[in-house]
């Protein structure tokens, strides 16, 4: 047996094995105890090895089933607290870390991208990585400028098989449904798999990582708030960009003090509302390894291979639409619905209790400030994935049109980050300074 199929095998193997450690009472218990069908209590022990073995796992897997990991984890928030404790801290390891490509692995990589003479382009390099992604690793290095200057730089290398292993991954992942509805409720994963699998190509092709960051950089130029660190050198499998250093979100969330808890969500949200009208771009990778509040208290922004294209900036009907259901106009926000598919043309619809499915989800922007917590997450997923709420009932009438499926992930994804950091802020300001068509509200 060759070494690709052995690690096929492997791979797969690994993946196999987790349902079987959430099987029987386990999975049972906690599936009844997080839906709140019984009230038998699992043991601290249980949930910790079951944490450990998930994001273990996920994490060896690197490629499709780190990245699925990593999206999972932003939602951790919306667990009850019983269940979410053991797993937040390997939640954040996985936000930030995976085991390591071996050294000769990654100069192989460079000498095949960068050419033979690929250490004459550095001034040093670091072969022990700083930091690993769902389909690459980050070393630190010293990146040599023409005139022979050096400049710090973070070097980004696709793991070799990583589109064949991403396309494994997810198919694997299609049949643990199950697992990830004992651990959340109401999450659906075929959309986010089926997310995934239509972007892995952009995934793949660092130049056009390297293209969107530059269009990033250009968007954010000078600005006093958000920083994109500047691209050195694209190929197919390595980006070379500035190295920046500050405090990664994950520490911020874990141990950060109030006030940089809540600087960071109102950057992280003016990131989210600006970047479609500064950029033509929405960063579509919302987890907190991907940014640091930096010592000049800027929030600095990393990886740019998830992406959406808004050349014409954010569909103007959000803001109106959000607008209208805050005034309480309840006809209105069927006919703005309906006109954007959210609702069906065909079939009637309680037009005020369309309006009071949607009012709790806005209380973020109905006052001047709002704090994010857990808490508000978990009521909010309680209220809607419950099928004894008449929200849930009610959201079963509406349709997600595909062309707001990112935008629409993307914005969970931001609320989960702001959860996490429990972020108190001027939300409704940034959405009246940069979400078209959002008016002033009273």
């Amino acid at each position: 047996m060759t070494d690709i199929p052995r690690r096929a095998v492997s791979r797969t193997a690994k993946l196999a094995a987790l349902p079987l450690g959430f099987a029987g009472r386990t999975v049972l218990g906690m599936g009844k105890r997080v839906t709140g069908l019984a009230s038998d209590v699992i043991s601290a022990e249980i949930q910790q090895r079951t944490a450990e073995q998930l994001f273990s796992v996920l994490g060896q897997l690197k490629g499709g089933a780190m990245k699925f990991g990593q999206a999972l984890s932003v939602f951790e928030a919306a667990l009850p607290e019983e269940i979410a404790a053991p797993y937040r801290q390997a939640l954040t390891k996985l936000q930030e870390a995976a085991p390591p490509l071996p050294a000769a692995s990654v100069h192989k990589v460079l000498a095949e991208q960068l050419g033979p003479a690929w250490r004459d382009r550095f001034v040093s390099f670091d072969d022990s990585p700083a930091a690993a992604a769902s389909i690459g690793q980050v070393h630190r290095a010293v990146w040599r400028l023409p005139d022979g200057a050096g400049r710090d730089a973070a070097v980004k290398i696709q793991y070799p098989g990583a589109g064949d292993a991403l396309l494994a991954d997810l198919k694997q992942l299609s049949r643990l449904g199950g697992m990830f509805r004992a651990i959340q409720p109401g999450l659906d994963i075929k959309p986010l798999l089926a997310e995934l699998r239509e972007r892995i190509t952009e995934e793949l092709d660092y130049e056009l990582e390297a293209e969107s960051q530059r269009a990033f950089a250009a968007g954010y130029v000078d600005d006093s708030e958000i920083y994109v660190p500047e691209v050195f050198f694209a190929s197919p499998r390595v980006l070379v960009t500035e190295w920046i250093a500050g405090t990664p979100l994950a520490d911020i969330i874990r141990s950060g003090s109030e006030e940089q808890r809540n600087e960071a969500g109102r950057l992280m949200a003016t990131l989210h509302l600006s970047a479609p009208a500064r950029a033509g771009l929405l960063h579509a990778d919302p987890h907190p390894g991907n940014f640091r509040l930096l010592p000049d208290g800027r929030l600095g922004v990393i990886d740019f291979g998830a992406v959406a294209r808004m050349p014409e900036g954010t569909p103007e009907p959000i803001g109106r639409i959000a607008g209208l259901a805050l005034r309480g106009d309840a006809e209105e926000v069927v006919a703005g619905l309906r006109a954007e598919g959210f609702v069906s043309t065909a079939e009637p619809i309680d037009a005020q209790a369309l309006l009071e499915f949607l009012r709790p989800m806005l209380e973020p922007i109905a006052a001047d400030e709002f704090q994010f917590t857990r808490a508000w997450l978990r009521a909010e997923a309680t209220r809607l994935a419950s099928p004894r709420s008449p929200a849930y009932q009610l959201g079963r009438q509406l349709n997600l049109p595909p062309s707001y499926l990112l935008i629409h992930r993307v914005t969970l994804g931001s609320i989960g980050v702001l959860c996490q950091l429990e972020a108190k802020a001027p939300y409704r300001g940034i959405l009246e300074r940069w979400l078209p068509g959002f008016a002033p509200v009273g």
